[in-house]
C-alpha cells in the first residue's frame, strides 16, 4: 500500500496558527535578532512589574505611617537605598551568569543544587502570583471608573485578560511587548509630570517640611512611649509594609536568553533603566504625598480612591477644571494598564525559570521544549493555567492576593544573595574587586533577610501561611520528580552499559571496517530497516539487536533517523543550533559505521527542529522515496514499575510518531526495550 504523503493538518492545528502565528525558521540566523528584546523593549517587558508597584508599594509604606508621616523621608531614603543595592546585586548577577538563570542559577551553583529548587520553586509561585494580582489590581482600577451595576463582571473581566495575555505569549516574546510600548510611555511621562510638577512647586516648603521632621523626631525620641526604639520600629515596619515595591528587580536576570545581543551590555543597561526609573518614581511618590499632605483627605475618600489618585486631584485642583479631569483620567488609566503589563513579567521569567528546573529535570523536560514560534509553549500555558486558577480561588481579591505575593519573591532574593556573599567571600584571594562586591552584596542579603522576616511575621496569620504552603507543597512536588528521573538515568546507565559492553565484545571478534574494500552496496529491492533513534545509547542498540534477533537477516539496508531537539538550553544562537546539528549526525554516523562492519548497507538522516514528530514524518516521506518497502522501528522503554504519572515525565514520542505514522499508511513496529 503506498504511503499518503498529502497529509492534510487537523482544524486544531489551523486555528492554532491563525491565532499563535506561523512556524518560524529556527536556522534563520536574523531569528534571533528579531526575536531578542533591545534594552528599551526589555524594560518594557520586564521592568513594568516593578514601576507598577507604585500603584500600590508606596500607598502601603505612607499609610503605614499614619500619625507619623513626617518620618516618610527617612523611609523613602531607604527604599531608594535598598533598590539600588538589590539592582546592583542582580547586575553582579547577570555578570557571572551571562546565559540567565537569574536566583535560580544562583543559588544552585553558588550554594547548592536543593536551594536552587527552593529558589525556583518560590520564584514560580511569585510569577503566578504577579499576573494574578497585576491583573486583578488593573482590573480593579478600571472598574473604579464604572457604574457599580458593571462590577458582577469584574472576575470575568480579569480572567479574560489572563487569557490575552496567555495567548499573546505564545505567539512570541516580542509580540507580546510591541503593543505595551504606548501604555508604557504614558505612565511614565504623566508620573514624571506629576512628581516634577508637585515637588517643583512645593520647593519652597521643604526647609519647612525639614524643620518639623526634624521637631517631630525630637518630640517622639523623648516620648517614654516611643523613644529612639520607636522611631526605627515605626520607619522599620513602613518600610516592610511597602515590600513589593522591590518586585520585578530579579526579571532581567531571569530573562538574559530574551535580550538582544550582546546580551551581557542589554541587560546591564535594562537593570539601570529598571534601578532609576523605580527609585525616582517611588520616593517621588512619597515625597509628593508628605508635600501635598493627601493622608489629611476624608477617610471616606481614601476608601474608594488611592492615593495616587488623591495626589493628582490635589495636583491639579487649581487647574482648568476640564484640563484636571483628562489628565488625571489618563494618568490612572495609565496606572491601570501597566498593572497589566506587570502581569507581562510573569509570562517572561516563569516560563524561563520552568524550563530551567526542566532541564535540570526537577520538572517534566517537556517544559523546556519550544513551540513551532520558538517560546516555551508549555510554560506559558502553566503559567497562564495556574495564575487563572489563582484567579478565581481568591475571587480576584488584591488585597487576598497582596498576602500571598508579599513573601515569595523574598525568598529567592535571601538565597540569591547568599549564594554571592559566599561567592565573593570564596574569591577573596583572587584580587580586590571583591571587596567591594562582597560589601554589595552583603548589605543586600541583609536588607533581604530583614524584609523577609518582618513580612513573614506582619502576615503569616493574614493568609501568608497559605502562600509558604502553597510553596511547601511544591518543593515536595519537584523533589519527587527529581528523584523519579535520578532513578530512571540509574536504569538505562545500566541499560547503556550492558549493551555497550556486550557491543565492545563482540566488535572485538569481528575486523573492523576495511576502507579499502568497497562498501557494502546499496539494494533498493532488499528489505530495509529504518530506526528512530536518540543518541548512539543503549535503546537504540538494543532496538537494532532485536530485530536482527527477530528477524535474522531478513534486513540487508539499514536507515537511522536521528531528530535532535532545539530547546530552551540550546536556543542561544546560530553556532548553538549548529553544534546541535553536528552531534545528532555523529551519533546516527555510529550507528551506519556498526552496521557497515557487520555487512550490512547503512546510511542515516538527520535534522533538528522544535517539532520532532513533524520532522520525521518528514524524512519518512525521503526514505520511502528511496526505499518504498522499507518498514520503521522503534525502541519504547518499559520500566520496572510504572507510575500512573509518568506519561508526564517523558515525552513519548515514539506513540505520537505511531499514530502520524498510522494515518499516513506508513507501518511501524515499536519494540519494548525492558531496563532493570
Amino acid at each position: 500500500m503506498t504511503p499518503d504523503n498529502d497529509y492534510k493538518p487537523s482544524w486544531l492545528s489551523k486555528v492554532k496558527s491563525l491565532v499563535i502565528g506561523g512556524r518560524l525558521n529556527p536556522f534563520n540566523p536574523a531569528v534571533f535578532h528579531n526575536l531578542a528584546l533591545a534594552s528599551f523593549f526589555a524594560w518594557v517587558g520586564l521592568g513594568s512589574d516593578g514601576l507598577s508597584s507604585s500603584c500600590y508599594g508606596p500607598q502601603e509604606t505612607f499609610l503605614a505611617l499614619r500619625g507619623a508621616e513626617h518620618l516618610a523621608i527617612f523611609v523613602a531614603f531607604a527604599v531608594a537605598v535598598t533598590i539600588i543595592v538589590i539592582g546592583a546585586s542582580y547586575s553582579q548577577v547577570i555578570e557571572l551568569f551571562p546565559t540567565g538563570g537569574g536566583g535560580y542559577l544562583v543559588a544552585s551553583k553558588l550554594l547548592s543544587p536543593s536551594f536552587g529548587m527552593v529558589a525556583g520553586s518560590a520564584l514560580l509561585i511569585d510569577y503566578v502570583l504577579t499576573i494574578a494580582i497585576s491583573i486583578a489590581s488593573g482590573t480593579d482600577a478600571i472598574f473604579s471608573f464604572l457604574p457599580e451595576k458593571y462590577h458582577v463582571v469584574k472576575l470575568e473581566f480579569a480572567l479574560v485578560g489572563i487569557i490575552l495575555l496567555t495567548v499573546t505569549n505564545l505567539r512570541g516574546v516580542k509580540e507580546s511587548v510591541l503593543p505595551l510600548v504606548p501604555i508604557f510611555l504614558i505612565f511614565i511621562l504623566t508620573h514624571l509630570f506629576f512628581i516634577v510638577f508637585a515637588i517643583g512647586t512645593h520647593a519652597s516648603e521643604f526647609p519647612n517640611h525639614l524643620a518639623q521632621t526634624s521637631a517631630e523626631v525630637h518630640r517622639m525620641a523623648i516620648d517614654p512611649k516611643i523613644g529612639i526604639f520607636g522611631i526605627l520600629y515605626l520607619i522599620m515596619r513602613a518600610y516592610s509594609m511597602g515590600a513589593g515595591t522591590f518586585t520585578g528587580l530579579e526579571a532581567v536576570s531571569n530573562g538574559i536568553p530574551l535580550l538582544r545581543e550582546p546580551r551581557v551590555h542589554t541587560a546591564r543597561q535594562t537593570m539601570v533603566y529598571m534601578i532609576v526609573s523605580l527609585s525616582f518614581v517611588v520616593v517621588g511618590l512619597i515625597i509628593s504625598y508628605l508635600l501635598f499632605s493627601v493622608n489629611q483627605v476624608d477617610p471616606k475618600i481614601l476608601a474608594t480612591k488611592t492615593l495616587n489618585a488623591v495626589l493628582f486631584e490635589s495636583v491639579t485642583a487649581s487647574w482648568n477644571p476640564t484640563t484636571a479631569v483628562v489628565l488625571v483620567l489618563i494618568t490612572l488609566v495609565s496606572e491601570a494598564a501597566i498593572l497589566f503589563i506587570a502581569a507581562q513579567t510573569g509570562f517572561l521569567g516563569g516560563p524561563r525559570v520552568l524550563a530551567n528546573m526542566a532541564l535540570d529535570r526537577w520538572l517534566p523536560t517537556r517544559l523546556a521544549i519550544l513551540s513551532d514560534r520558538l517560546v516555551t509553549q508549555n510554560g506559558v500555558i502553566i503559567m497562564g493555567v495556574a495564575s487563572f486558577a489563582m484567579m478565581i480561588l481568591t475571587q480576584g481579591s488584591v488585597g487576598y492576593l497582596v498576602v500571598l505575593y508579599s513573601i515569595n519573591v523574598f525568598i529567592t532574593f535571601v538565597l540569591t544573595m547568599m549564594g554571592l556573599v559566599r561567592h565573593w567571600f570564596n574569591e577573596r584571594t583572587q584580587g580586590r574587586s571583591y571587596k567591594r562586591k562582597l560589601l554589595v552584596a552583603g548589605i543586600s542579603l541583609v536588607l533581604c533577610t530583614f524584609i523577609l522576616v518582618t513580612i513573614t511575621a506582619l502576615k503569616f496569620t493574614e493568609g501568608g501561611w497559605i502562600t509558604l504552603l502553597i510553596t511547601g507543597a511544591f518543593i515536595v512536588a519537584v523533589s519527587f520528580i527529581k528523584r523519579h528521573y535520578k532513578n530512571t538515568f540509574q536504569l538505562l546507565r545500566r541499560l547503556d552499559e550492558r549493551v555497550l559492553s556486550t557491543l565492545a565484545r563482540s566488535s572485538d571478534m569481528k575486523p573492523q571496517l576495511d576502507h579499502t574494500r568497497p562498501e557494502p552496496k546499496h539494494d533498493p529491492s532488499a528489505k530495509t530497516a529504518v530506526l528512530l533513534v536518540n543518541g548512539f545509547n543503549g535503546l537504540g542498540l538494543h532496538t537494532l539487536f532485536n530485530i536482527n534477533r527477530l528477524f535474522g537477516a531478513a534486513f540487508k539496508n539499514f536507515v537511522f533517523i536521528e531528530v535532535g531537539v532545539i530547546d530552551a538550553g540550546n536556543f542561544k544562537g546560530t553556532a548553538e543550533i549548529e553544534h546541535l546539528k553536528n552531534h545528532s549526525h555523529s551519533q546516527a554516523q555510529q550507528y551506519v559505521e556498526l552496521v557497515k562492519r557487520n555487512g550490512f548497507f547503512g546510511e542515516c538522516y538527520t535534522s533538528v527542529t522544535t517539532d520532532v514528530v513533524e520532522e520525521i514524518a518528514k524524512l519518512a516521506q525521503d526514505v520511502l522515496a528511496k526505499y518504498p518497502t522499507a518498514v520503521f522501528f522503534g525502541g519504547q522503554l518499559v520500566f520496572p514499575k510504572e507510575l500512573y504519572f509518568g506519561r508526564w515525565l517523558h515525552n513519548n514520542i515514539i506513540f505520537a510518531v505511531q499514530r502520524r505514522f498510522y494515518y499516513q499508511g506508513i507501518p511501524i513496529v515499536i519494540l519494548p526495550i525492558r531496563v532493570y
